[in-house]
C-alpha cells in the first residue's frame, strides 16, 4: 500500500526485511506478539497501536529509546518517552516524565462533527460492505451490514476508515470514520494530526542522548 510517496510491503518471512528495505519499501510484518523484536533487537522501538490503555507488552527494555504513543504509558515506567495524541495545544509533545492525557471516549472535532462522524456495529460479526474509502456517502445510505443489520452513514461525506471484512468485530465497536469536508485526497495523504505526532516521535529520536553516544 502506498500513502503519498511511502511504499509499505506485507512480508511473510522475516528473513525478507533487508532485502524490501533494500528495494526502498517498508517491511510490513504482522506480529502479534512482536517476534520481530527479539530477533531482530532494533535500537529504537515505537508503539504506536494508539490502544488508549495499559499494557504489558511493551517496556524500556526492548530498545535503547522505546517510543509510546498516547494514554497507557508513562515515560521513565514502561517507555522512555510518550507523545501527546490528544487534539489540541499539546499534541505532538515529547513528554519524558509523566503521561499522555486521558482517553476521553470523545472523538476529535472535523467540521464540528464528533461522534456522528463515527460508524460502530450494530451487531457483532463481519462487516460486508461494497464501498472503499475515499468513496462518497450520503447520510441515512447504507454503507454495509453486519450479519443482517445495516450500517448507515450518519452524515454527508466521504469514507476515510472502514474495517477489513476479514476482521472479527463485536457489537458497538468502531468499525469506519466519515469526513465531513468531503475531499477524497484528504484519505489518502498524511493528516495534520498524524504529521503533529510522527514529528514528535522525531523530536524524541534525535534528542535522544543515548542514541548520540552509540
Amino acid at each position: 500500500i502506498q500513502v503519498q510517496d511511502m511504499v509499505g510491503c506485507h512480508i511473510i518471512n522475516m528473513s525478507d526485511i533487508e532485502s524490501t528495505l533494500n528495494d526502498g519499501c517498508v517491511p510490513v510484518v504482522i506480529d502479534p506478539d512482536g517476534q520481530v523484536i527479539e530477533e531482530h533487537s532494533p535500537l529504537i522501538v515505537i508503539d504506536a497501536r494508539m490502544l488508549k490503555r495499559a499494557t504489558k507488552d511493551t517496556d524500556r527494555s526492548q530498545a535503547s529509546l522505546v517510543i509510546a504513543l498516547g494514554p497507557g504509558f508513562v515515560a521513565g515506567a514502561n517507555c522512555h518517552a510518550v507523545i501527546e495524541t490528544k487534539r489540541g495545544h499539546y499534541l505532538g509533545r515529547v513528554i519524558l516524565d509523566g503521561q499522555a492525557a486521558a482517553d476521553t471516549g470523545v472523538p476529535g472535532s472535523i467540521d464540528g462533527m464528533r461522534h456522528q462522524r463515527v460508524l460502530y456495529a450494530p451487531v457483532g460479526g463481519f462487516l460486508h460492505s461494497e464501498f472503499h474509502i475515499g468513496d462518497k456517502v450520503s447520510r441515512g445510505q447504507p454503507v454495509g451490514y453486519v450479519g443482517k443489520q445495516p450500517v448507515s452513514a450518519t452524515l454527508d461525506g466521504v469514507l476515510r476508515g472502514l474495517v477489513h471484512s476479514s476482521v472479527s468485530i463485536k457489537q458497538g465497536q468502531k468499525i469506519g470514520d466519515i469526513d465531513p469536508r468531503g475531499v477524497r485526497e484528504y484519505c489518502f495523504t498524511i493528516s495534520d494530526k498524524a504529521l503533529a505526532i510522527g514529528g514528535g516521535v522525531l523530536e524524541a529520536i534525535f534528542s535522544s542522548t543515548d542514541l548520540r553516544t552509540l
